[in-house]
């Protein structure tokens, strides 16, 4: 397993597509998911810190486990097939922490929970070698793409485009 930063959100330039892209530790790998409108908003209201007057499904998901005293551990991207990502989200109970409940989910959704709740992101090694990544190390032009991209990205601009679709 790769444990994973959110390096950030965007757009495909070739079909406006939302992505989200993640990064490792060393910003040497990068992966980048094609997600949903969506999921890209509540990803971005939650790193912009904006809180809706009601609850989202995502943070009513948090607000759930948390009554429920349950707690996420980790988010694991752990397949591609077809060029579509799968996602575990691992969650324990309370008095039953070595337990771990594995539920399936889009890596879009694990994503959104995972920043609300601040729990690692990983990428098993497999996922990594099947994926469309960049390696920095492999193709310098490449990932200095991927880096200006991530430096550039406004969550502003989902918003934007979710007026405009309306």
């Amino acid at each position: 397993m790769i444990e994973m930063q959110l390096g950030g959100l965007g757009f495909d330039p070739k079909n406006m597509s939302p992505i989200v892209l993640l990064r490792d530790n060393e910003e040497r790998n990068f992966l980048p998911i094609w997600i949903g409108m969506f999921e890209a908003a509540a990803i971005a209201m939650e790193l912009q810190d904006f809180k809706p007057p009601r609850p989202m499904t995502h943070d009513l998901l948090t607000v759930l486990l948390d009554k429920l005293r349950a707690r996420m551990q980790r988010v694991v991207i752990n397949e591609i097939i077809d060029d579509t990502f799968y996602a575990i989200i691992e969650i324990t109970q309370p008095g039953n922490s070595e337990d771990i409940i594995k539920i399936d989910a889009r890596p879009s959704d694990a994503i959104a929970l995972a920043v609300r709740t601040h729990v690692p992101i990983f990428v098993s090694e497999s996922v990594m070698m099947k994926a469309k990544m960049v390696n920095a190390e492999k193709d310098d032009e490449e990932a200095n793409k991927f880096k200006s991209f991530i430096d550039n990205i406004n969550p502003d601009d989902f918003q934007r485009y979710m007026d405009n679709k309306q």
